[in-house]
Order: structure tokens, then sequence, then C-alpha cells
């Protein structure tokens, strides 16, 4: 069989359930959960946080026994049991609990998923941009379908918004949807046929060479510095466009100029790649990424940062498609699921821990426009300097 089949359903699956959960967490936390801004930035930052711990170990597991995509099924049913328990969580230290266990597994998905998807489509894998599009396809609808299907949910079990209570009293349904994706991308993982860049096993002392390599640990700096400015800007978007006088449908349909050309830029990254090179492709994400913040602080009213959108097609192709390819090519092929693990960990999870509870205190102390403001100009700066932290990609045996 083919690997590009279980490859792009299990991207459209794992992704499709994000599409649930990734827009509109925020506002179930902060109205349904009833936390308070640095709660709301607690929360948000176990995830990157409890990433960073488990990441790495997840990383070398896989590349040591060379049972990558099994693997990789069982971290999606690790984080299926955590959404789970989600929404019967109450309180801030429960809720912290099961985010936790949701994190332990749910956040090494992408990053071994991503290995997983190079080493099966090797030596192609610069079709990577093509099986990743689906996820990009199953997101987009569940994003923009799910207000319809809630409101039918929330009829159909008689919830109602009172006074003082959440705008969207059905709104944890997100976390069981999610769940029951996570379930069915775990079988198409298990579904994947061997290959010999599959099983292929790293050796002692590959990770310690690898962490000498130059090219390596300067993308972890620039990854670091990427996500420390702008993943809580993302996630703090629902309550950015509340401020502006939006709701969840207003929310869901910001996410139309958002996707409208991440698919097919998403398609076509390894063109993309070829003709701006690795860091021309980064400096692009988050220079957008950056850029479109300011501009929607900015933004006279809320029907401008519909426009400002189009702008995260860019950004998810340079920056985190761009991440991916720009490891797969500087780290050797034994190590694939272990360079983007410690990617995900110190780039990412680090950052993004670091973020959320920065942005939280910003939000907290100065109001919804501090953290844009923060991140917008963050990213921008840090655009201008790709030439002098990122060197050309190659392989430490060269």
């Amino acid at each position: 069989m083919r690997p590009v089949i279980p490859l792009a359903s299990f991207w459209l699956l794992w992704m499709g359930g994000m599409g649930l959960v990734f827009p509109f967490q925020s506002l179930y936390f902060k109205e349904n959960a009833g936390l308070t801004g640095f709660e709301l930035g607690l929360v948000l930052a176990i995830r990157p946080l409890l990433g960073m711990i488990f990441q790495p170990i997840w990383g070398q597991v896989s590349d040591r026994t060379g049972r990558r995509s099994l693997m990789l099924g069982l971290l999606c049913l690790g984080a299926a049991l955590g959404l789970s328990l989600i929404p019967l969580a109450g309180g801030l230290l429960p809720l912290m609990g099961v985010i936790g266990l949701t994190a332990a597994f749910g956040a090494s998905v992408m990053s071994v998923g991503s290995a997983v998807s190079m080493a099966a489509l090797s030596p192609a894998t610069e079709r990577f941009g093509q099986v990743r599009s689906f996820g990009t396809l199953g997101f987009a609808v569940m994003v923009l379908g799910f207000p319809f299907l809630l409101d039918r949910f929330q009829e159909h079990r008689g919830l109602v918004a009172e006074p003082g209570g959440p705008s969207e009293p059905g709104l944890g349904i997100i976390f069981t949807i999610n769940a029951a994706f996570a379930v069915l991308a775990a079988i198409s993982a298990f579904r994947l046929p061997g290959s010999a860049s599959l099983s292929v096993r790293s050796r002692r002392g590959d990770l310690a060479q690898l962490m000498r390599h130059g090219p390596f640990l300067r993308l972890l700096a620039f990854c670091f510095l990427a996500y420390f400015f702008n993943h809580a800007t993302i996630l703090l978007m629902p309550l950015l466009v509340e401020s502006r006088g939006g709701g969840l449908t207003e929310l869901s349909l910001m996410w139309i100029p958002m996707l409208l050309l991440e698919v097919p830029l998403v398609f076509y990254s390894g063109r993309v790649l070829g003709r701006l090179g690795g860091r021309g492709l980064l400096a692009l994400g988050v220079g957008a990424d950056g850029l479109r913040w300011v501009l929607c602080v900015a933004a006279p009213s809320l029907g401008w940062m519909y426009g400002f959108q189009l702008l995260h097609g860019v950004v998810v192709v340079g920056l985190i498609i761009g991440v991916s390819l720009y490891v797969d090519a500087v780290v050797p092929e034994r190590l694939r699921a272990t360079g983007q693990t410690v990617v995900g960990m110190i780039g990412i999870s680090l950052a993004s821990t670091l973020s959320a509870l920065t942005q939280g205190a910003l939000l907290d102390r100065f109001g919804i426009d501090a953290p844009y403001w923060f991140g917008g100009i963050g990213g921008v700066v840090l655009a201008c300097l790709i030439p002098v932290l990122l060197p050309k990609a190659r392989r430490p045996e060269d």
C-alpha cells in the first residue's frame, strides 16, 4: 500500500480535530471554565511546558526503536484520552491535570507526524506539503462548519445562554469530538506501510553529535524567538475579536481568509522552498506573522481584520512547514523524529510556554492590544535578522 493515503488521512483527521479546539479553546476557558487572564495564560502554557518535557523522550524512543508509525498512533490515543476528560474537569487544578495528560502525548504528535511523513515519503520529501495540505483542508472544514454544528447541538440539548453565563454553553463538545478524531488518526498511523526509512534506527552518540551541529543550534534559537513573540497571539484571537464587537460567528468567518491561501500554498510549499530557499521561506513566514498582528491591532474596525488574515497562509507555509523542511535538511535520516521533537521542545514548547505566560500577564496589565503590539513588532524585527541568525541548511556528515 502506498503511504500517501494513510498519511493524508492522518493529517486530515488530526488537524480536523485541531480545527475544533484551537480557534475556540481560549473562549471556552475564559467563559465556560471561568478563568482569569492570568489563569488562562497558565492553562495555555501547560501544553508547551509538558511538550518540552515529553517531546524529546518520544522522539528518542521513535528513533532508537525504529517504530515511528506505531509511536505516532500511540501518541494520538493518549491525546484522545486526555481530550475526552477536559469537559468533565471542574476547577483550575483538575483542568490543569487533564490538559497536562493531553499535552504529555498530544504535544508531540505534530513533530513525530512530520518526521514519519518525511521518512515515509523519502526520498521525495518535497511532497510533504502535499500530504500536509489535507490537514489544512480538515482544519478549514471543521473551523468553518463548527458554529452551525454547535447551534444544532445546543438546540437539541436545550442549552441557552443566560445573563452572566457563557455565550456558548455547549462549547465543551469541541474536546469530545477532537478525541474521536484523534482515535481515527491513530488508526491511520497504524495503517502506514513499513519502509527502510521509517524503520532505520539511531545509534548511541547521534544526539550528542546533533547538539554540536551549528545550523541545527541556530535554528533552535530562531524558532525560540519566533514562537515566543507570536504563539499566544493566535490563541488570544477570540478575545481580540470579542473586544472589537465580534462573537463566535465572526471568529469562525475570520478563518475563511486565513485558510483561503493556506491550502494551495501548503500544497505547493516544495516549489516555494525551491525558489526562496530555507532561510527565505522562514523569513517570509515570521515576517508575515508579525505584520499581520500589527495591522490587526491597529485596524479601525473588525472588518479590516478579515483582509489581514490572508497573511495566515503565508505564515503556515513559511514558518510551520518551513521549519519542518529545514529540520529534515540538517539532521541525519536516523534522527528525523529526534530532530523534529528537539525543535518542538526548545524552539517551540519552551518559547510557547513563556509566550503564554508573558502575554497573559500583558493582557491582565495593559489590555488585549498589548500582546499583539509585543508579538507583532517582535516578529517583524526577527524576520529582518534571519540572514544573521541562520546559515544554509546542511547535515552534520557534510
